[in-house]
């Protein structure tokens, strides 16, 4: 509960610090593309997700053994060019799954936090951010993304094939400093729909590369050697995108 409440407070104070940074980008910033068209930076976006995680590690990668949690996000997101944006985003990923051989029988549940920066890279042209016209956004909107981050992960293994629960008997941790840091680097796109005025909802898909073997408290220690690779995770989230100018 106490990780939770960490998590959730870091996304709320993220919340508060994007009010005066609205104040400081009512104005956009004019530039000129390669074939010297004008056009402008901004405005900034602020960004809220809703969706779930899925675990891909040593117990497996399997949709179907997952235990599906909500996870939510929010991000910031700024143009720089006509097709580039820069976001940051913070985010609650909780993780669960099953082991795939049923002959061991492991399975962990994990509470996520992760901070991210990133570039947003749009696919099709947006006429609306050039100085010399007047259009409206597109309507459809395809994009594609990168980049870093630190995840604070807290996870707990045991014997099971079903989610744990109030009963679940626990595993000694693996190491001693869980909720412990880790990179985390995410690629992945999306795409977005123009709702009306300064509002757009999509769908968006990423997969993270994490530095860490321990995602699921489950590495060489606990396998005995049968763990090579670190561990990873994708998301799925339908976000809102608002525009603050």
């Amino acid at each position: 509960m106490r990780f939770r409440a960490f998590v959730l407070g870091l996304m709320a104070a993220s919340a508060l610090a994007a009010s005066p940074a609205a104040a400081q980008h009512r104005q956009q910033v004019r530039r000129y593309n390669s074939q010297g068209r004008a056009y402008y930076q901004g405005p900034l976006h602020v960004t809220l997700a809703g969706g779930t995680g899925l675990y891909n590690g040593d117990l497996g990668n399997s949709p179907g053994d997952n235990f599906y949690g909500l996870a939510g996000s929010l991000g910031v997101l700024y143009r720089l060019t006509p097709h580039l944006h820069l976001g940051s985003e913070f985010s609650y990923v909780p993780l669960s799954a099953r082991d795939h051989l049923t002959e061991r029988g492991l399975a962990f549940s994990s509470h996520n936090g992760l901070g991210t920066v990133f570039l947003r890279y749009d696919l099709l042209n947006d006429e609306s951010v050039f100085a010399a016209l007047s259009g409206e956004p597109p309507i459809f909107q395809v994009y594609v993304q990168g980049g870093a981050g630190l995840l604070l992960y807290d996870p707990r293994s045991y014997m099971g094939t079903s989610r744990a629960n109030s009963s679940t008997s626990f595993f000694a941790p693996e190491r001693n400093d869980y909720p412990a840091l880790a990179g985390a680097f995410p690629i992945g796109g999306g795409f977005s729909v123009h709702l009306f005025d300064r509002w757009r909802a999509g769908l968006e898909g990423n997969y993270y590369f994490t530095t860490t073997d321990q995602l699921d408290d489950i590495s060489n220690k606990r396998l005995g050697g049968a763990s090579a690779n670190t561990d990873g995770f994708g998301t799925l989230m339908l976000k809102l995108d608002y525009s603050l100018e």
